[in-house]
């Protein structure tokens, strides 16, 4: 299973998580990890990981169905809204009357062979990659979680918005146990970039990753690809880069994200997030508070 199914992930990102299970007439068909948030006095459901399939596949049909059985229910304990997953679920479809957008990913599938892997790379970043290698460092491990946090806080900092406290993310990554790790990008001893990678054999994802203002050229490229060359020799099948705006505007940051991911030649994954208000006045205080501090929200549309 991806590790954002796992009981130590769920644990440390909500107040409450759970599994909701979808039957048919053979047992479980398919699992919806969740977490409970509670905040502003609202009651919140955030899904951590798309619908995913135990037996076989389902069909967009399907899986719409067994979606609006997983609204029925969070109705009927009371939550008061169903806000957007971030970037770690991605899904095919989303129930009726909900509020969607388009949202993707790049898969680089890790059982092809590391000369296929790089030849499906973008050609500049090839060269990045080879010059970066006469001088800079790839490292991993825990011992990096202070500079990572340091590196991801700042780099968000330049965007103008938040990130966790360093408690809470030692917190969070420590609770994966052996299922993370921290790369980082060293260059005349100095850390220029990082990522934070949970993992399982199904796969691994870029979740968190950061630099300096002007990292030296090539670092992070190299990084990734090194990540993914470590990530291929201990058997996982997928490097996730987690999460691109599809069709973004022309110039904007969201168009650069996506321009980078998409150098590393993985497999362009389109799917949506989605929100469902049971509350409409608790629905606009988390929006409100949303473009407060995340810098806006994504465009939606209602779903038929």
């Amino acid at each position: 299973m991806p590790i954002y199914a796992s009981r130590g992930f769920l644990q440390t990102v909500g107040d409450d998580y759970g599994w909701i299970g979808g039957y048919d007439d053979c047992g479980v068909r398919c699992i919806l990890p969740y977490t409970v948030i509670h905040k502003f006095g609202i009651r919140m459901v955030r899904f951590r990981l798309e619908t995913t399939p135990l037996r076989g596949d389902l069909s967009e049909g399907e899986e719409q169905l067994f979606l609006s059985g997983v609204n029925d229910y969070f109705r009927s304990v009371g939550t008061d809204l169903i806000i957007p997953s971030g970037n770690t679920a991605l899904f095919r479809t989303c129930p009726s009357g909900a509020l969607t957008c388009p949202y993707g990913t790049f898969v680089n599938d890790l059982t092809q062979s590391e000369e296929l892997l790089m030849r499906g790379i973008r050609k500049t970043y090839r060269q990045m990659i080879r010059r970066a290698m006469q001088t800079v460092e790839i490292r991993h491990g825990l011992e990096y979680l202070d500079v990572a946090h340091h590196l991801i806080a700042d780099t968000l900092k330049r965007s103008g918005l938040h990130f966790k406290t360093l408690k809470e993310f030692e917190a969070t990554i420590l609770s994966l146990g052996s299922n993370v790790e921290v790369f980082v990008a060293e260059h005349a001893g100095v850390i220029h970039g990082c990522m934070v990678s949970p993992f399982s054999a199904h796969s691994a994802y870029n979740w968190y990753a950061g630099s300096v203002a002007e990292p030296v050229f090539g670092a992070m490229q190299l990084l990734h690809w090194e990540a993914m060359r470590y990530f291929r020799g201990i058997g996982v099948r997928r490097f996730n880069f987690q999460g691109v705006r599809v069709n973004p505007d022309k110039g904007s940051k969201q168009e650069g994200i996506m321009t980078y991911k998409k150098g590393f030649g993985g497999e362009f994954v389109k799917g949506c997030m989605w929100k469902y208000a049971f509350h409409q006045i608790k629905a606009s205080v988390y929006s409100i508070a949303a473009r407060f501090l995340a810098g806006g929200d994504m465009r939606y549309t209602r779903a038929n």
